[in-house]
């Protein structure tokens, strides 16, 4: 039994090694060189998550703010969870930095990180925000909030791409974010919950 379950990871870090080298060393081309770098860099982001957290205090007040707190809460367990929970425990190498595996990365950023590798905390912490975001902002939103979505899979993708991060690394990573992203979204619309009605003056007849 134990050799087959060692022999079943074998083969599923091949095929992790396999798609990597894929999506790092075949699938490219100039643009994407210069756009995942630009893309997976969370500062380069901040005006956005400025303009939701202005957004959410402007129009929706106590609300809004609540909104906020359990946004910072989502990405604090997400980035906790991805860090404490996994990472100590599997303790697995990026493939920029595995002794037996980084000649065949294309790094696109200045520095391998010395942390490991599983899971990829750009990946949960960008579905976390994304899954918290088309939770709770559906009933303003409404299908808009799927884009989202695309927006955490582009930088999680971008993870691969600059060679920091298998994919097995970043699908669990967007597992972590989803379930946690869900958790504190639908904990926040049973709390408060937003309607595009929330601040309509009332009138009298």
């Amino acid at each position: 039994m134990f050799f087959l379950a060692s022999s079943f990871l074998q083969k599923l870090e091949q095929w992790d090694q396999w798609l990597f080298t894929k999506v790092n060393n075949d699938l490219t081309n100039p643009f994407f060189d210069y756009l995942f770098p630009v893309m997976r860099a969370s500062r380069n982001w901040a005006p956005l998550y400025l303009f939701f957290v202005v957004f959410a205090i402007a129009n929706f007040k106590i609300k809004g703010l609540w909104w906020v707190v359990l946004l910072a809460v989502t990405v604090a367990l997400t980035d906790m969870s991805g860090n404490y929970l996994f990472k100590k425990m599997f303790e697995r190498p990026r493939p920029c930095s595995d002794p037996d595996f980084f000649m065949h990365v294309r790094l696109l950023v200045n520095h391998c990180s010395y942390g490991f590798s599983f899971v990829s905390n750009h990946a949960a912490n960008h579905f976390g925000v994304a899954t918290f975001f088309l939770v709770t902002m559906r009933p303003i939103f409404k299908k808009w909030t799927a884009i989202a979505l695309i927006w955490a899979g582009l930088i999680s993708y971008a993870q691969i791409y600059v060679g920091v991060h298998y994919p097995f690394d970043v699908l669990a990573g967007a597992l972590l974010g989803l379930t946690l992203g869900a958790c504190t979204g639908r904990l926040f619309n049973k709390r408060y919950g937003f309607t595009i009605f929330d601040n309509k003056p009332t009138t009298s007849s």
